[in-house]
């Protein structure tokens, strides 16, 4: 089995760190009951370009009891967890491409060995695997039956490269599943975020003045916790419908060059590049914290910081020093790439178990109904969303009311009025 890890002698912590995210994920422990009796994806080869954590390892472990051939790559250099790469590895035979702080040509190379695979399915964390396959391997395309995309970054380019004409297969927009974006998003970004910073930087977010940049459900979690956590939020917007939201939910709203020079603490959501630029950083009080928790590293310009900087260092682990030519002090975390995966473990796996169980349906669905689908990007199909919901509150032990036949024929009806 190929694979390229950083060391086989950490699968022992993995494997323990595997089960512990393990107890928190039970809907997708009863999907895999299901997919070891049913098989649903025999004889299927996935390639996936994920982020290489303990919740993705339970999803891989998924996929292969659904009897898939898995074969994994990291979606960011900076977010492998090396133990949980080198237990899939040595534990579960699947093979993993992923060191985390891997530079872009070992980056590149590793989604290579995946596609190398020729993969029928393609998952992916920001679509770097579908447009590899699109720009170096076009051979590939007849026989991949589709793809799933789970973040709003990768959905962006996806929606793109439909609207151009040029995706090749169809994709689900995992992203885009109520139970993925409305939890995954606001819950676990908000929080594993602000947990990525705070162990970076072991800053008091209490008086802190935090600069939310993007008001989307990643943006309304970061903002909703730092202002539980004592912190003054201003959010920073582009678009009207959501400024006027995030207005409403009690944060001040302004245009960001306006905020710059408030913010101890900036923190941008957007799936954007540049968002904050040379001009924005001039503007910042000494001392102002930036951090990236976008899927990319393209939301800090740090090429112009870099420019504006007299000199630079790395101060502690995951922040680097610049020194403007006055004297003033940026720090930027986790050289600009997700703060929460970078510093901290990512999501919580209470609510990756959505995330990825719809992942794993949306795989299962793709082995079904590829054949009747265009080469567009579909959400989750609402049945999907639907049971995942349910199958979390029955592992929760929620019950809920149902509707009776006097309110279902109302709600069919036209006729029936006050």
């Amino acid at each position: 089995m190929k694979c390229d890890i950083k060391d086989t002698q950490l699968a022992e912590k993995g494997k323990l760190r595997i089960e512990w995210a393990a107890k928190d994920m039970p809907v997708l422990r009863q999907i895999q009951a299901r997919f070891e009796k049913e098989q649903p994806l025999r004889g299927v080869k996935i390639g996936c370009c994920l982020h290489v954590t303990t919740e993705t390892a339970n999803l891989m472990i998924t996929m292969k009891a659904g009897g898939a051939q898995v074969n994994l790559c990291a979606s960011n250099p900076l977010s492998t967890q090396d133990d949980v790469a080198a237990s899939l590895v040595e534990h579960h035979d699947i093979s993993v491409f992923a060191v985390k702080g891997e530079d872009n040509d070992r980056y590149y190379d590793h989604i290579r060995s995946v596609l190398a695979t020729r993969p029928s399915i393609t998952m992916d964390d920001g679509a770097d695997l579908v447009s590899t396959i699109h720009t170096e391997n076009k051979e590939l395309i007849p026989q991949i039956l589709g793809g799933t995309e789970e973040t709003t970054t990768g959905v962006i380019r996806l929606r793109s490269m439909e609207q151009k004409g040029i995706l090749a297969y169809p994709i689900i927009a995992v992203n885009d599943s109520d139970t993925k974006h409305m939890f995954d998003n606001r819950y676990g970004t908000g929080q594993s975020t602000l947990d990525g910073i705070l162990r970076a930087t072991n800053l008091l977010l209490a008086g802190a003045t935090v600069v939310v940049c993007g008001y989307g459900w990643c943006g309304r979690g970061v903002a909703m916790r730092a202002k539980g956590m004592g912190a003054r939020v201003i959010v920073t917007e582009v678009k009207p419908l959501k400024a006027l939201e995030a207005m409403m939910d009690g944060y001040r709203v302004m245009p960001l060059a306006q905020a710059a020079p408030e913010g101890d603490l900036f923190v941008t959501l957007t799936g954007n590049l540049k968002v904050i630029r040379a001009e924005h950083f001039q503007l910042m009080k000494d001392g102002a914290i930036v951090a990236n928790s976008g899927h990319f590293n393209v939301e800090l310009d740090l090429e112009a910081l870099a420019h504006l900087a007299s000199r630079r260092r790395e101060l502690r682990e995951f922040v680097e020093e610049f020194v403007l030519s006055d004297g003033q002090r940026i720090y930027v975390l986790a050289e600009g790439r997700l703060i929460n995966l970078a510093a901290a473990e990512g999501h919580p796996a209470c609510v990756m178990d959505m995330s990825f169980a719809n992942q794993a349906l949306a795989a299962e669905y793709l082995v079904a109904e590829a054949k009747r689908l265009d080469k567009r990007v579909y959400g989750v199909p609402r049945h999907i969303d639907n049971r995942i919901a349910e199958l979390k509150l029955r592992a929760m032990s929620v019950e809920i009311d149902t509707l009776t036949p006097e309110q279902e024929t109302y709600l069919a009806s036209w006729e029936m009025g006050t």
